[in-house]
């Protein structure tokens, strides 16, 4: 049976006060808007420059290498520095400084073969043409939302006091574009007080309203459960807003990503690594750096696998199933560092059965240079989350709260949790912690970070091995004997559940 819920329209005199009882907004005969409403919040700001930029070159006496180096530094930019999203309160007084360090950072590769005057023109003309097109666009769309035009449906999510004044500064502003819909909590209102959905139907809303932006105002005992709410909606490409926990202080953010509704703060939440753009972008970058890193090792993998098949015999090479993205199964290739045993109880890398050669090769990670090929293949990336085991993946994830949020990206050869020293026989729950923090703050700067400390800890430098591993002792969490057929069947079966939960 549907509840049927009070209705009352945002705006007005009957703007929500502090003290008083809210009652939300619910427009069933709100339509879902059209293709290019839905573009506007990550689009717009990026055809605007792009069209800029292809308007202003041709007038500035570069040649078209030059322009073309250019225009993609400041694009890249500016996408980095967050510049692309279209703000809701959008100002571009405080976007100049984007504008300008992306124009200048742009120009650095061309200072030399330019000259200072033309560079001192052409840096110029780029970030005059850039101010000067976002302002005329926000100028227009303004005038066109104040007309009801090109309106975005967004969602006023939370109990809170601000949530209601949030609602009602929307509806007395139509500058905005926004037509709000309010959603509350049902266990943050009253036994009589109203109530729209649970955090879990937070993406069949979304879906229901065709919001574009969701603004986040939880109070603190939702907001566990919006975690994996928000989580779940980031397939959708929408725009999150948080409401800071004492948005009365300063916050220390930069002005030009600090978003604001009529004097009240609203922090945007990263988009992360699960983007389309980010996956893209990780692949060419685990391409550019795994094919010539792969051809480089290989005489020194030959040498190793060499020593490996005269230490035991057998193949040097093995493959074990990890849980990959979204709680796929995929085939890792390793060096065989333990004695195969039974085929029933599989590989058993017991301190005894490991060998001089295979202890060493344990501790100096040069088992893993295999994994540069599955990298290639697209199996795994440089940098991520470590794939686990199918027993202890399904393990985990019921164990560990936000574990399985992991198996969100491709699983790398080295992550943020390995180089802050949580390999081996470490507590789990701080290596989920370390890889959501990862997926949620993912740059291609990380990625460059992660490597470089890599590198550092294989030569000796930084976060070392833990004491178990360089007793020789085999982690709790690597080739151990438990890939049974009901393991795989579970996993597989989890992650079916993950697709949806995610």
């Amino acid at each position: 049976m549907t509840r049927q819920l009070p209705r009352r329209d945002v705006g007005g005199d009957d703007t929500a006060r502090p003290g008083t009882e809210t009652t939300w907004s619910h427009r069933p005969e709100v339509p879902l808007p059209g293709r290019w409403v839905r573009l506007l919040p990550r689009r717009l700001l990026l055809g605007t420059d792009v069209l800029a930029l292809c308007a202003v070159l041709p007038w500035l006496g570069v040649g078209a290498v030059a322009a073309l180096v250019h225009s993609c530094g400041v694009l890249v930019v500016l996408s980095v520095r967050g510049a692309h999203r279209l703000r809701l309160c959008a100002r571009v007084s405080d976007e100049f400084g984007h504008v300008v360090l992306a124009s200048a950072l742009s120009l650095v590769p061309l200072a030399p073969g330019l000259g200072p005057v033309r560079t001192a023109v052409l840096g110029g003309g780029v970030t005059g043409a850039l101010c000067g097109a976002r302002l005329l666009v926000s100028g227009v769309l303004s005038t066109l939302r104040a007309r009801g035009r090109l309106v975005e449906t967004v969602l006023v999510v939370g109990g809170s006091d601000a949530a209601g004044e949030i609602l009602g500064a929307l509806g007395r502003h139509p500058e905005f574009g926004l037509r709000p819909v309010g959603v509350r909590h049902r266990g943050s209102t009253p036994e009589n007080g109203p109530g729209i959905a649970e955090p879990a139907e937070l993406e069949g809303l979304v879906r229901r309203y065709g919001a574009t932006r969701v603004i986040l105002c939880p109070e603190s005992s939702e907001a566990d459960e919006l975690v994996d709410a928000v989580r779940r909606c980031r397939r959708l490409s929408v725009d999150f807003c948080v409401l800071p926990r004492l948005p009365d202080l300063g916050l220390a953010v930069p002005k030009a990503t600090l978003d604001e509704v009529w004097g009240i703060p609203l922090l945007p939440l990263r988009v992360g690594a699960r983007t389309v753009g980010a996956r893209s972008t990780k692949r060419v970058c685990d391409l550019v750096l795994a094919v010539p890193l792969l051809v480089a090792v290989t005489p020194l993998l030959a040498v190793l696998a060499a020593l490996v098949r005269h230490s035991g015999g057998g193949s040097p090479l093995f493959r074990q199933e990890r849980v990959g993205r979204d709680g796929g199964l995929v085939l890792v290739t390793k060096l065989r560092t333990v004695l195969a045993v039974d085929e029933h109880t599989g590989w058993r890398p017991l301190p005894e059965q490991c060998g001089r050669l295979g202890t060493w090769l344990r501790r100096t990670h040069l088992d893993e240079l295999p994994q540069l090929w599955d990298v290639v293949r697209g199996r795994l990336s440089l940098v991520g989350p470590r794939p686990e085991r199918p027993y202890y993946a399904v393990r985990f994830s019921a164990e560990i709260p936000h574990y399985a949020d992991r198996h969100r990206v491709t699983g790398g050869v080295t992550g943020w949790a390995q180089v802050n020293g949580l390999h081996g026989d470490t507590s789990i729950a701080e290596r989920a912690r370390f890889d959501n923090h990862y997926i949620e703050y993912w740059t291609p700067w990380t990625d460059l970070v992660v490597l470089v400390r890599t590198a550092g800890v294989l030569a000796g430098f930084g976060q070392g091995h833990n004491e178990h591993e360089e007793a020789g002792s085999a982690s709790t969490t690597r080739d151990h004997g438990f890939g049974c057929r009901w393991c795989r069947t579970a996993v597989v079966r989890t992650g079916a559940a993950q697709q949806t939960r995610l």
